[in-house]
């Protein structure tokens, strides 16, 4: 009995002890790791998040918005922007996913700033130009559309650079600073990370709508490039003193399997392949053909798609890849067809706000309603609740009043976004628990370039039905999201 009385004094004063050290029940860090580095250094990567989407949730309001004004009474050059920014992410997204992986956290950290911030610039000043001296009835028209080809190319590129930086941050600091931490820290890491993005999206857009509105669309677009090209320096300074501060973040990354570039460096080079087998010395010309499609595979990096579909959680995450196969999300087809309809930029801009802040609500339950039930049950749930908002929606289809629909389709929107970022966040929380370190960012970057590819399907019906008067644009995907 004395032995017992022993070992259960050992067991509370070890809980007391645990008690006592630990500092913040956000952050979850303890005396001992507080001495390996300042917690403090996680509010700097929230306010660097922080200032790095919000110039990107500013494009993305702006730019169905400048796409309707260079080209009016049309979505046509809307959706081409869409297309082009969703196919780029499709071709691409696994190369970044790869190179994030491959290359050093401190030399992705500064190619990721120096290509958005570039390519921000240009394409807000090729925004000015086509705004203030051109247009589509312009004598100088070749000149145009090489403007319109620039924004659409510098704003492909800039998601690109954004989306290395989400896979950098999201898949992997958040991960590596929390590794060692109790689970919940990861939940909270994740859920602060989410709230920030979403309180971009709520401001970002009011912003610019005023802007737009009571200024004018020249004037959003010079400061989209200003803000980009002023904030990266201070953007820099707080990544680099979160990167120097946190040991773990230096440590050398493990090596990976797949190899997406190597057929650019051959060891034997294809000329000389061809050569002997001309001479008949190599490779016949059946394992000539072998070897080019060896290249083309792992140029397009077809591997990294196979090592996506052999995880556990593919079917979570194709499950959130089709809720991108839709209007319903304030993107730049819907901004454009509400400003079409009447509604003015201020009060899109304000109804996407109203969203976002149910967004965040979201993400100030999802830890609360995780601490009872399982990601997976937090995911399922998070789902339907989302479906039920979205009939509301489909509701709005058989509005006759152009006004009033428009309204209804604002705010079963809004309301959905309580059950989609819970279950965005439940998905990225499955895949940070059950995809292996050494396959992290690949399968991050596959998964951004699934949810392109269905978001490029959701422009290309742009493409096809250009003409916003056209209730089908809008019908048949609300009819259809809905139904799944």
């Amino acid at each position: 009995m004395a032995g017992i009385e022993e070992i259960e004094g050992q067991r509370e004063g070890a809980e007391h002890f645990i008690e006592e050290n630990v500092k913040d029940p956000l952050l979850g860090f303890s005396e001992s790791s507080e001495e390996s580095f300042d917690p403090s250094l996680l509010w700097r990567m929230y306010v660097g998040h922080f200032l790095s989407r919000w110039g990107a949730r500013m494009w993305e309001f702006s730019v169905g918005l400048y796409m309707i004004h260079i080209w009016p009474s049309s979505l046509l050059f809307t959706a081409v922007y869409g297309v082009v920014e969703a196919a780029s992410t499709v071709s691409f997204g696994p190369v970044v996913g790869k190179w994030v992986e491959d290359l050093p956290y401190k030399q992705v950290l500064q190619l990721w700033l120096l290509i958005r911030s570039l390519s921000f610039l240009v394409a807000g000043g090729t925004v000015t130009a086509l705004l203030v001296y051109f247009g589509p009835m312009s004598k100088t028209f070749l000149a145009f559309m090489i403007l319109v080809v620039i924004t659409n190319i510098s704003g492909a590129i800039s998601m690109l650079s954004t989306l290395a930086g989400t896979i950098l941050i999201e898949r992997e600091w958040v991960v590596v600073i929390s590794n060692g931490q109790r689970p919940e820290v990861l939940t909270r890491m994740n859920s602060i990370i989410r709230r920030i993005d979403l309180i971009c999206k709520l401001f970002a857009p009011v912003l610019t709508g005023f802007i737009i509105s009571f200024v004018s669309l020249v004037a959003s677009a010079v400061i989209l490039a200003l803000w980009n090209v002023l904030s990266v320096w201070l953007e820099y300074w707080l990544w680099m003193s979160v990167y120097n501060g946190i040991p773990a973040l230096k440590v050398n990354k493990p090596g990976r399997k797949v190899d997406c570039f190597s057929c650019l460096w051959p060891e034997t080079p294809l000329g000389e392949s061809v050569e002997n087998a001309e001479g008949g010395r190599g490779m016949d010309m059946s394992k000539l053909k072998k070897e080019i499609m060896e290249c083309l595979s792992k140029l397009l990096c077809f591997d990294a798609w196979i090592v996506y579909f052999k995880q556990d959680v593919v079917l979570p995450g194709v499950a959130l890849a089709l809720l991108y196969f839709t209007v319903l999300s304030f993107g730049t087809l819907m901004t454009a067809t509400l400003e079409w309809k009447g509604i003015p930029a201020y009060v899109i801009g304000i109804a996407r706000g109203v969203s976002a802040i149910i967004g965040i609500v979201s993400t100030v339950m999802y830890p609360i309603i995780h601490s009872h039930i399982s990601t997976l049950r937090t995911g399922l749930w998070s789902i339907w609740i989302q479906w039920c908002f979205l009939v509301a929606c489909l509701a709005s289809v058989w509005m006759h009043n152009s006004i009033s629909s428009a309204w209804m389709l604002m705010a079963g929107v809004a309301a959905s976004r309580f059950g989609l970022w819970m279950f965005d966040l439940a998905v990225v929380q499955l895949m940070q628990d059950q995809v292996a370190e050494s396959d992290r960012c690949l399968v991050g970057g596959v998964q951004s370039s699934l949810q392109s590819l269905l978001d490029l399907l959701t422009y290309v019906m742009g493409i096809v039905v250009s003409d916003p008067q056209f209730n089908l644009f809008l019908q048949w995907p609300l009819k259809l999201h809905s139904l799944l």
